[in-house]
């Protein structure tokens, strides 16, 4: 990604997006965005991309291990979910009450 303007994203922190490629596939379930990584143009998205981390024991870990953790995927790999019309919906932004916010090109509702 270009350092010169910082990009803009309509999916946030905490939105409902479904999955529309890869191994975790599933245009029907909404899950929840928990990080979006601008710079990189990844998001980690709940239940999504699994991997294991062998981790080394330390001081807050004695054991060590074995753990399951949730990797970011591409932020064009996700759609946000419109629950009006229960399906992925792509975004614009329109100005209220001057104010700009998201809304659904599917229903027309706004995103909160």
């Amino acid at each position: 990604m270009s350092t010169r303007f910082k990009p803009k994203f309509n999916i946030k922190k905490g939105d409902s997006v479904v999955v529309i490629t890869g191994d975790d596939k599933d245009l029907k379930k909404p899950r929840k965005v928990l990080e979006v990584i601008v710079d990189k143009a990844r998001v980690l998205v709940e239940g999504v991309n699994i991997v294991t981390k062998h981790t080394k024991p330390s001081a807050q870990n004695t054991k060590g291990g074995i753990e399951k953790i949730e990797a970011p995927i591409a932020i064009s790999n996700v759609m946000l979910w419109d629950a009006k019309s229960k399906g992925p919906s792509k975004i614009t932004r329109t100005r209220v009450k001057g104010k700009l916010v998201r809304t659904a090109k599917k229903s027309g509702e706004v995103i909160k």
